[in-house]
C-alpha cells in the first residue's frame, strides 16, 4: 500500500477542529528534523509504527502531525521524548528505498500545539490545537522582509550548498512568517534552534530572529571565503617564488655569485672538516657532499642527502668527557643517593680503581642490573654517571619489536633515520656516556626482526668498536660507552645476550633497609616537595614499619613513597587551611591519613597442630610464610592437591609422599594405611599461584605428622627441596625467607646445610631472635619439628 501514495498535496484537506478547537491526528516522530509550514521535504521512515500510521492516514486521506524528538535516537519513543509543538503535514508520494525503509514526501501545513496523547499503540495519536496567526504585512514587516531577503541573497551567493532557486523562491513570498520558515529550512542549524523558531508564533519576531541568524551565518561564510582566498593566494605566490628563484639562480650563475644552495653546501663542507670524522666516515661524507652539489636544488634527493650529512657531522666522533677517578668522591656520591646495594657500588668503585691504574687497557664494562621494580636500578645508573662525571642517557626498550628500531632503516626508505643507539649517542654528545638500556627483558619480536639479536653487536666488547647502523653505513665506535642494562626477570633474555653482560642482582629491600631509606631519603625529599620542611615534622620508626608492612606489598620503595606522600598531602592541606598539624606521625594516626590497612601480615600458627607445617616462600615483594595442611580421610590412596599449585610443587608433593611410604616402617606407619586413606594437601590463599621445589621438606613433614598423629611445633618454619632418599637440597631467596620468618614470630628456621654460605651476606640484625638450624637429611628436620604423638 505504501508504494502508491497520493501525488497531489492539494487533494488532502487540513484536519477540521472540533467544538473545542482541537484536531486529532496520528503522530510521526521526527529524528533531527523540523518541518515548517508551507515547506515540502522528504522523510525517511523505518519504524513499523510510523509506517502503520502513514498507511492509515493515506488510506483515509488525512493529515498527520510531525513532532521532533528531543534526543536523536532513543531506544523507545514515549510522549515525554517529543517536543510540545509540531507541524500538521500532508502526505505525498511514498517510495520504498533499496537499502530498506521508506521515503515519504510531506508538505507542512500549520503549526499545532499538543494538548494530549489519546493513543500510544500501535502508533501515537494526539489531540492538538492549531496555531493560527495573522500574516498581513505592514510597513515595518515589509522593510524587515526586504532586509532579510538581501541578507539571504548574500548567503546564497557565498554558500554553494544553497541553490540559487531558493533565493528566487524567497523573492516571491509576501508573508513574513512564511519567509522566515522558508529561510530557516535552508540553513544548517542545530535542532534546538530550529525547534525554538517553530515554537515562536509571532511572524515578525520570528523573521527578526531569522535575520539575526542570517547575519551570523554571513559572517562565517565571509570568513571562509577570506581563508580560501588566502590559500589560493599562497599557492599562486609559491609558484611565483619558485619561478623567480630559478631565474635568480640563473642570473647569479651568470654573474659568478654564490646562491643560498651553494652557501648550504659550503657550510656542510666546513662542518665535515671540523667534525673530526674517522677516515672512512670522512670519505663517505665527502662523496655524499659532491653528489649533493650535482643535484638540482629542487630535486627530492636533496633533503635525503642533506639529512644524512647532518647526522654524520652531528654524531660525537671524538668528543670525550674526562672521567673523575676520585674513589672517595665516587663512594660519597653513591652513598648519598642510594642506601645499601653493596655489590653494585663495589663493582663501580672497582671499575674506577682499574681505570685509575690502567686507563687505556681496560674495556668498558657491560652490566645488567636485575631485580624487582622499585629497587633503584635506573636511578643508580644516573648516580654512576654523576660519580664518573659522564653524561647519562637512557633508552627504554619495553615494547620494541622492530629490529630497525635498534639498527636503523636503510636510506632506500622515505623518512629513514638511524636506530635508537645512534640517536641517543647524538643526544649524549660524547663518545663515552653512561648508556642505560632500560627494560631489556621486555623486548618483543615479530616479522620485522628480533631486536634482541640486534643488541648482540652493541653489547659485545669484541664487536662494538665497529658497530654498523643500517642508515649510517659506516662503522661507529661504541667501545668507550659504559653500558648498563636493567631487567626484572632474566627468563625472557636470550642466552647469547645474557652471556655478554655481567649480572648484578638487586634483591628486594628488607624492612630495616626500607626504614633507613625512608628516613634518609624519602621523607626529607617529600617534606620539601610538599612545603613541610622546617616545621619539625617527624615520622616515628614504628610508623614507617607499619606503612611498609600493612599499606604496601613490594620489594622496592615506590609504594612506600606514595603512601608517605599521601600523609604529607593531607598535612599540607591542613597547613594551607591554617589548621594545626601534629609534630609526630605516630602509628595510631595512620588510619586517619591512609585508611584501614590494605595488607594483613601473616603470622605463625597459634597452636601445635597435626598435619599443619609452616613453610617459607619467596615472592616478588619479598618473603612470606605459608601453612601447608594435610588431611587424611577414608578412601583408596588418592593424593589430592589444592591451592593452585604449579607443576614443580605438585612433583614435590609426590616426592614427599613417596619418601613417607618408603620409610613407613621407621615411623610405625602401617603400609596398608596408604591404600585405605585419601590424602588431601592444601595450601591456603588459593587465588595466588604457588610453585617451586622449596616446599618439599614442609610437605613431607606435614604428611608424616598426619600419619603418625604427632603435632608439629608452631614456632618452627622450614624450607628446602627433598629427594626420594630424604636428602635436602639448597634453595634460593634465603634472605627474604628469614626476614619473613622473623616478622611472623617464628623462633626456629630449618635451612638446608648447603645454604650456609648464603648466611654470610645477611645482616646480623636480620638474624636477631632467630635460631637457624642447618639440616642435611629429613631425619634432622623431623627431629626438630615433630612433637610426641597425641592419642
Amino acid at each position: 500500500m505504501l508504494g502508491h501514495g497520493i501525488n497531489d498535496f492539494y487533494a488532502i484537506q487540513d484536519a477540521v477542529p472540533d467544538a473545542d478547537g482541537l484536531i486529532e491526528a496520528a503522530v510521526i516522530p521526527l529524528i533531527n528534523v523540523v518541518i515548517f509550514p508551507n515547506m515540502v521535504a522528504p522523510l525517511f521512515v523505518q519504524r513499523e509504527q510510523d509506517l502503520l500510521a502513514i498507511s492509515g492516514a493515506q488510506a483515509d486521506g488525512r493529515t498527520v502531525i510531525g513532532i521532533a524528538l528531543r534526543e536523536p535516537d532513543p531506544e523507545t519513543i514515549t510522549p515525554e521524548d517529543l517536543f510540545a509543538t509540531g507541524t500538521e503535514m500532508a502526505l505525498g508520494r511514498t517510495l520504498n528505498m533499496p537499502q530498506g525503509g521508506t521515503s515519504v514526501l510531506v508538505q507542512g501545513r500549520r503549526r499545532v500545539e499538543i494538548v494530549e496523547f489519546v493513543q500510544t499503540e500501535p502508533y501515537m495519536r494526539v489531540r492538538a490545537r492549531p496555531i493560527e496567526v495573522d500574516e498581513d504585512a505592514d510597513h515595518d514587516s515589509t522593510a524587515l522582509m526586504r532586509a532579510t531577503t538581501n541578507l539571504f541573497q548574500k548567503c546564497v551567493q557565498l554558500n554553494p550548498r544553497v541553490p540559487e532557486e531558493a533565493y528566487i523562491y524567497a523573492l516571491n513570498i509576501e508573508e513574513p512568517g512564511w519567509l522566515a520558515d522558508m529561510i530557516v529550512s535552508t540553513l544548517d542549524l542545530p535542532l534546538p534552534e530550529r525547534q525554538s523558531l517553530l515554537e515562536l508564533v509571532d511572524p515578525v519576531e520570528r523573521l527578526r530572529q531569522v535575520s539575526a541568524l542570517l547575519g551570523r551565518e554571513l559572517e562565517v561564510l565571509e570568513l571562509e571565503e577570506s581563508i580560501q582566498s588566502q590559500v589560493r593566494d599562497e599557492v599562486d605566490r609559491g609558484q611565483r617564488e619558485m619561478f623567480l628563484r630559478e631565474q635568480m639562480r640563473v642570473i647569479q650563475n651568470e654573474l659568478g655569485e654564490a646562491d643560498i644552495y651553494q652557501q648550504e653546501i659550503n657550510e656542510l663542507r666546513d662542518r665535515i672538516a671540523q667534525a673530526g670524522l674517522p677516515d672512512a666516515a670522512h670519505d663517505k661524507a665527502e662523496k655524499e657532499l659532491a653528489r649533493l652539489a650535482l643535484v638540482p636544488p629542487m630535486a627530492p634527493e636533496v633533503g635525503i642527502i642533506r639529512t644524512y650529512l647532518e647526522w654524520l657531522v652531528d654524531l660525537p666522533w671524538s668528543a670525550v668527557t674526562e672521567d673523575n677517578l676520585d674513589l672517595s668522591n665516587a663512594a660519597k656520591v653513591l652513598d648519598e643517593e642510594h642506601y645499601g646495594l653493596p655489590k653494585a657500588k663495589d663493582r663501580i668503585l672497582e671499575h674506577i680503581a682499574v681505570r685509575k691504574l690502567a686507563p687505556d687497557k681496560m674495556r668498558s664494562p657491560i652490566l645488567c642490573f636485575v631485580g624487582p621494580p622499585g629497587t633503584g636500578k635506573t636511578s643508580l645508573g644516573k648516580s654512576i654517571a654523576k660519580a664518573l662525571g659522564r653524561e647519562f642517557v637512557r633508552v627504554s626498550l619495553g615494547g620494541v619489536r622492530d629490529e630497525a628500531e635498534i639498527r636503523g632503516h636503510r636510506r632506500t626508505y622515505i623518512g629513514a633515520l638511524p636506530g635508537r643507539i645512534l640517536q641517543t649517542m647524538r643526544r649524549a654528545g660524547t663518545v663515552n656516556p653512561v648508556f642505560m638500556l632500560d627494560e631489556i627483558d621486555k623486548l618483543g619480536m615479530d616479522f620485522r626482526g628480533d631486536p634482541a639479536a640486534a643488541l648482540l653487536e652493541v653489547l659485545d666488547p669484541e664487536q662494538n668498536a665497529q658497530y654498523s647502523d643500517h642508515y649510517l653505513e659506516v662503522d661507529y665506535d661504541l667501545s668507550k660507552v659504559f653500558f648498563i642494562t636493567t631487567a626484572n626477570y632474566l627468563d625472557p633474555v636470550p642466552p647469547a645476550l645474557l652471556d655478554r653482560m655481567e649480572l648484578i642482582e638487586f634483591p628486594g629491600y628488607v624492612e630495616e633497609e626500607k626504614l633507613e631509606i625512608a628516613k634518609a631519603y624519602l621523607i626529607p625529599r617529600l617534606l620539601e616537595q610538599h612545603g613541610l620542611d622546617g616545621r619539625g615534622l617527624h615520622f616515628d620508626d614504628e610508623t614507617i614499619r607499619l606503612i611498609s608492612r600493612e599499606y604496601t606489598y613490594e620489594a622496592g620503595v615506590r609504594n612506600l613513597e606514595r603512601e608517605i606522600a599521601q600523609v604529607c598531602r593531607k598535612l599540607a592541606r591542613r597547613v594551607a587551611e591554617e589548621k594545626t598539624i601534629p609534630k609526630r606521625i605516630v602509628p595510631a594516626s595512620l588510619t586517619r591519613y591512609l585508611g584501614p590497612p590494605e595488607f594483613i601480615l601473616p603470622l605463625a600458627e597459634e597452636e601445635d597442630e597435626i598435619g599443619v607445617a609452616t613453610g617459607l616462600a619467596w615472592t616478588e615483594a619479598g618473603g612470606d610464610i605459608m601453612a601447608i595442611e594435610v588431611s587424611l580421610m577414608p578412601g583408596k590412596g588418592t593424593l589430592q592437591l589444592t591451592g593452585q599449585l604449579g607443576e614443580v610443587m605438585q612433583e614435590s608433593a609426590q616426592a614427599a609422599l613417596s619418601y613417607t611410604r618408603a620409610l613407613a616402617g621407621q615411623w610405625d606407619i602401617d603400609p596398608d594405611e596408604f591404600d585405605r586413606v585419601d590424602i588431601h594437601v592444601h595450601l591456603p590463599e588459593g587465588a595466588i599461584p604457588k610453585d617451586g621445589p622449596s616446599a618439599g621438606i614442609t610437605l613431607a613433614t606435614a604428611m608424616i605428622s598426619a600419619f603418625t598423629q604427632r603435632p608439629i611445633r608452631r614456632d618452627v618454619a622450614m624450607t628446602g627441596e627433598i629427594t626420594l632418599r630424604g636428602r635436602i637440597l639448597p634453595i634460593g631467596g634465603v634472605r627474604e625467607k628469614l626476614l619473613a620468618a622473623r616478622r611472623a614470630g617464628v623462633k626456629t628456621v630449618l635451612l638446608p646445610k648447603r645454604n650456609e654460605k648464603d648466611l654470610a651476606d645477611i645482616p646480623k640484625r636480620t638474624l636477631r631472635g632467630l635460631t637457624i638450624v642447618l639440616v642435611d637429611r629429613m631425619d634432622d628436620v623431623l627431629a626438630q619439628a615433630l612433637l610426641p604423638a597425641v592419642y
